[in-house]
């Protein structure tokens, strides 16, 4: 009778495990509330950036006045007694006096030139659409997991939940490795893939922009998990005879949110070179990265990851404000490697039959919830217009400071902040919670959604295929301003803003991928 009722509350006590198990799972799978632990230092950090960037052209403005009557008045000397400064003592004192404030009105004027702030352009971009052929529906996708024999019949099972769910559509597009019979995922494939994607990119955007590739000085190209020798940096190089003096960097293992951290890198250097173009490619590549195992964690990948690239040209010649359709207002970048959790959550491993694959923990929302909150509360100070932040702040202190824990937090509305929201389309339950977080409307996330299920997750290129489609909609005009968000391994969250130069017009350009099928979209999901 005793071990019977040992038994019994041995069970009843791995039911309750497993309850609870279960709840925190929910949970992790789940953004964290926006509403909790908001951390003042990253208010105060995002309080720091919005001072380091003054409206220089304002500033000038109210100093030039100032500057000029000074300078009269220090200097003070009438062309008429230009002849006294050799017999008269009192004149020639204080002509010395005035041209020493004139010498130190030079150097305050030589800082202020060189600590101005320097306007980046984003001249235009194109992304990449494949060829017809290249497209599979997410029934033939599920027939290939079958047919190739790789996959238990639990595994199959799952990838079809997760392929029926996760908002992908019937035209995604596929590498030719991927889908041949057997699967060749070989270097040769792997760098077929990227010609493809490279080189018909770049020749679109250089095309549009009428930019030559002898003009190009900086080239930044990333791509997490293909990265051969020569590089991809270097496969652009040799294939567009750049010259030998340009700056060429390679980016790698950096997730999703690479793209963001290409044009972050590319304003720096930018604003360190006058008068120069920079080329950013943003692609990952997927044949060498195809999983043939039976880890549930490396399997989300294949049912939602897809073939894509975008190029970006950016300048920082005063010439091209005229023609360019974005100026670039503001980057932010977090990076939350310090914990292991987020260290960990997105991790390129071998299964426990040696093969390779990307494993996404359960942990991966929460994850991200805390890097996308760090991020914006680090951002707001530098967007949201000040009855906004006022508020935020208010409710910040009394909770934070004066210890009023009862007080109800405020979410700032960053729709007052932005116009247009380009979210990188990492998959539907992502989407579902920013967009339940930040208090969006479908309007705001349709970009989002409908290159999800167009061109499924095409990683750091994403958010290029976003702006496309609200281009493409006709929904960009002057002074708009755009927030561009991504997630990566690591694990990184970053942003960028940029503003609308002008109206973009809805043209039938090839460089939109977007154009030929436009009257589908949106559709309903």
């Amino acid at each position: 009778m005793a071990s019977i009722e040992m038994d019994k509350e041995r069970l009843t006590a791995e039911m309750a495990f497993k309850d609870e198990a279960s709840i925190v799972i929910k949970i992790r799978r789940k953004l964290p509330d926006f509403l909790q632990s908001v951390k003042l230092k990253y208010v105060k950090l995002g309080l720091g950036y919005s001072f380091k960037s003054p409206t220089s052209f304002f500033v000038f403005l109210l100093a030039l006045p100032l500057l000029l009557s000074t300078l009269v008045q220090l200097t003070g000397l009438r062309m008429d007694r230009v002849s006294d400064l050799w017999t008269n003592r009192a004149v020639f004192l204080d002509t010395a006096t005035g041209l020493t404030g004139l010498v130190v009105l030079l150097v305050v004027l030589g800082v202020y030139w060189a600590k101005r702030n320097k306007h980046i352009y984003l001249v235009d971009f194109a992304c990449y659409k494949p060829e017809d052929e290249r497209k599979m529906s997410v029934e033939s996708f599920l027939k290939m997991t079958v047919d190739s024999g790789a996959f238990n019949e639990e595994m199959v099972h799952f990838q079809e939940r997760i392929a029926t769910r996760s908002g992908l559509g019937d035209e995604t597009y596929f590498a030719r490795g991927i889908t041949s019979q057997p699967p060749n995922l070989s270097m040769a494939e792997a760098r077929a893939e990227a010609d493809s994607v490279m080189f018909n990119t770049v020749d679109a955007l250089l095309e549009k922009t009428g930019v030559k590739p002898d003009e190009i000085d900086i080239l930044i190209v990333n791509c997490s998990l293909f990265n051969p020798t020569p590089s991809l940096s270097s496969m652009i190089v040799n294939h567009y005879k750049l010259k030998p003096s340009i700056k060429t960097y390679n980016l790698g293992g950096m997730g999703c949110s690479a793209g963001l951290i290409s044009i972050d890198l590319a304003k720096h250097l930018l604003k360190a070179r006058p008068n120069s173009y920079a080329l950013v490619f943003s692609t990952e590549n997927i044949t060498q990265n195809w999983y043939f195992g039976n880890d549930r964690s490396m399997l989300l990948c294949n049912c939602i990851f897809r073939m894509g690239g975008a190029a970006v040209l950016l300048s920082n010649k005063a010439k091209d404000r005229s023609r360019a359709k974005y100026e670039l207002v503001h980057t932010v970048r977090t990076h939350k490697g310090s914990d292991d959790n987020s260290y960990n959550c997105v991790f390129q491993r071998e299964d426990e039959k040696g093969l390779v694959g990307v494993s996404l923990a359960r942990e991966l929302m929460a994850v991200a919830g805390d890097a996308l909150k760090t991020n914006i509360t680090t951002l707001g100070p530098l967007v949201l217009p000040w009855s906004e932040q006022l508020m935020f702040l208010a409710t910040l202190i009394r909770r934070k400071i004066l210890k009023q824990v009862k007080v109800k937090p405020y979410i700032p509305d960053f729709k007052k902040a932005f116009d247009h929201f380009c979210i990188h389309a990492g998959g539907r339950a992502v989407l579902d919670e920013i967009e339940k977080n930040l208090q969006l409307t479908n309007w705001h996330m349709e970009p989002s959604r409908m290159t999800l299920h167009r061109f499924g997750n095409t990683s750091s290129s994403s958010l290029w295929y976003e702006l496309a489609y609200t281009e493409a909609k006709g929904r960009v005009k002057g002074g708009d301003r755009v927030w561009q968000i991504a997630f990566g391994s690591g694990f990184k969250c970053n942003s960028a803003v940029w503003k609308s130069l002008r109206e973009v017009e809805v043209g039938k350009c090839r460089t939109n991928p977007w154009i030929d099928s436009l009257d589908k979209y949106p559709v309903k999901l």
